[in-house]
């Protein structure tokens, strides 16, 4: 039987400038693919976000280039635009960029825009996917995300900006309607104004929630509530970013 070659093993000529993006997972360095750690071997450049496993960098050759393109949350912050012409102009001086991102690069990553960027300059790319916090961490916590006889199915939405914000495209209303299990990422300073628009909306207040910080991470915790209740016990237990939320059925059960 021949073998069809995957995708994903596709790459530029040794030498060439180019780029990859490695989605890194949600922080453990044990859950990059085997993929992104070919990838990092290789590379002459590592661009890495702060939530990306920067113990992972260790893998790459020695002497390899670390640029930190974090984005601190009310701290320091690298412009998209900045990142995309770094990735670019390192690989145009002929070298292998690899770009570490935590989770997937196309789940609230902006990892489409820098592939973008880099076709409008003409470099190669090359994209490894990456396992998403949207699945693992509720996973991790012990929540599956579905379960035969209760959800089929679950809608993953970004709480970067509440409801009702300008920028906001997310349907509160029909999410309170959808009948599938909710996750929502990056909502921790927005989860009071989310939770609130969800019970305007006729979800039930008594509906599980389940709050997961860190996950993959030593001190990865979870706490286990309601939608009604589950803003005050986050502050409670002092839950801060990252942080997945999980709203739903599924939030109940146990192991």
């Amino acid at each position: 039987m021949r073998r069809v070659p995957s995708p994903v093993a596709a790459t530029p000529p040794s030498g060439a400038g180019r780029v990859t993006l490695v989605g890194a997972g949600p922080g453990d360095p044990g859950l990059v693919t085997v993929a992104g750690r070919e990838a990092l071997e290789t590379a002459d450049v590592v661009v890495a976000d702060r939530l990306a496993p920067w113990e992972a960098i260790a893998w790459a050759p020695p002497g390899v280039e670390v640029v930190d393109v974090s984005k601190i949350p009310f701290g320091r912050s690298t412009s998209q635009d900045e990142i995309n012409r770094i990735l670019v102009d390192h690989a145009r001086r002929g070298r292998h960029v690899v770009r570490l991102k935590g989770g997937d690069s196309y789940v609230f990553g902006r990892g489409f825009e820098e592939i973008q960027a880099c076709a409008a300059a003409g470099v190669p790319t090359r994209v490894i996917p990456g396992v998403t916090s949207s699945v693992a961490a509720p996973e991790l916590a012990g929540v599956p995300v579905t379960h035969r006889g209760l959800v089929q199915g679950f809608t993953v939405v970004s709480g970067h900006v509440p409801p009702g914000h300008p920028d906001s495209t997310v349907d509160y209303a029909a999410l309170a309607r959808s009948g599938t299990t909710l996750v929502v990422l990056m909502g921790v300073r927005t989860l009071p104004a989310i939770t609130e628009a969800l019970l305007e909306a006729g979800l039930d207040g008594a509906t599980p929630c389940a709050l997961v910080a860190d996950a993959s991470l030593p001190s990865q915790r979870a706490v286990r509530t309601t939608l009604a209740k589950a803003a005050d016990d986050a502050a409670t237990a002092g839950i801060g970013a990252p942080a997945v939320a999980v709203i739903g059925h599924v939030a109940a059960l146990e192991r």
